[in-house]
């Protein structure tokens, strides 16, 4: 195979493994342990 085309399928393999994990952190299970910011410090 072409080292360009295993390059790139490569990246574009780690970026979707990226996203996938970022989204899962942030709508899945362990976002319940997340906290806002915004609402621990109100006025």
């Amino acid at each position: 195979m072409e080292p360009a085309i295993v390059l790139s399928i490569s990246v574009a393999a780690v970026l979707i493994a990226i996203t996938a994990f970022g989204i899962y952190t942030s709508f899945g299970p362990p976002s319940k342990e997340l906290s806002d910011p915004f609402e621990d410090h109100e006025d």
